[in-house]
């Protein structure tokens, strides 16, 4: 298997894995937050939630084992730290939402993971332009649920 092979499965995987985990560790967050929040128009149905979120994460891998691959540099260092750190935002989002309902701290925190997206693809498209494009539909995704968070919250005072 080619080092390129290997960095794409790793950081694939790996994206997914964390996206996985926080699923899991708020199920029941979930669960009861579809039998008892009031929701936003434009409300998906829940089973789009996890299929979206996986192309989302498989994109996001796609892209930071493309930055990985760059020839060393404190860029791409830069970079792939800035990754690893909105991952860690991302994941927390789903506790404070789900598992806590914190439905504003959730917003905040989802407001503050939106600027690290744009600073990733920032970032990415300095090096690597398919990478940070590869991110667009990851910050698209995140304002439509920073507008579905803010309707939670403002129907669930």
């Amino acid at each position: 298997m080619s080092k390129a092979t290997r960095s794409y499965l790793v950081f694939i995987l790996f994206t997914l894995g964390v996206g996985a985990l926080s699923g899991l560790l708020t199920r029941s967050g979930m669960q009861q937050f579809q039998a008892l929040a009031l929701k936003p128009p434009l409300t998906l149905p829940p089973v789009v939630f996890p299929i979206v979120w996986s192309l989302l994460y498989l994109l996001m891998g796609i892209g930071a084992a493309r930055i990985f691959l760059l020839p060393a540099s404190p860029a791409r260092d830069q970079a792939l730290r800035l990754y690893l750190f909105q991952l860690a935002v991302n994941f927390f989002w789903s506790i404070l939402f789900f598992s806590f309902a914190l439905y504003l701290a959730a917003f905040l925190w989802l407001l503050f993971l939106w600027a690290l997206i744009l600073m990733m693809i920032r970032d990415f498209c300095r090096l690597d332009r398919a990478a940070g494009l590869l991110q667009i539909p990851y910050l698209l995704w995140v304002t439509f649920a920073g507008y579905l968070n803010l309707g939670v919250w403002i129907l669930n005072r």
